[in-house]
């Protein structure tokens, strides 16, 4: 019986994380916002969270996860 590896990226993310890039996968904007992958759609839904199509695909402005922070900030101080 052959048995299954199950691989995980253990990449610290400050090593992870290209400054080349200038698109994100939605994953990849999860991570760096420490969510849950459901999470970051349901902000692209509502347009919390800026993202662009690409073909069938959909892609976050590497800017964006930071201005969302940044926005959510500065509510929390407004408030």
């Amino acid at each position: 019986m052959r048995r299954k590896v199950l691989r995980v990226d253990i990449t610290p993310l400050s090593e992870a994380i290209d400054t080349t890039l200038v698109l994100l996968t939605v994953e990849e904007a999860a991570r760096r916002l420490r969510i849950g992958r459901t999470t970051c759609y349901g902000l692209i839904r509502t347009g919390e969270l800026e993202s662009v199509p690409v073909g069938r695909l959909r892609r976050v402005p590497v800017d964006a996860p930071a201005a969302y922070v940044t926005r959510l900030r500065t509510t929390d101080q407004a408030a």
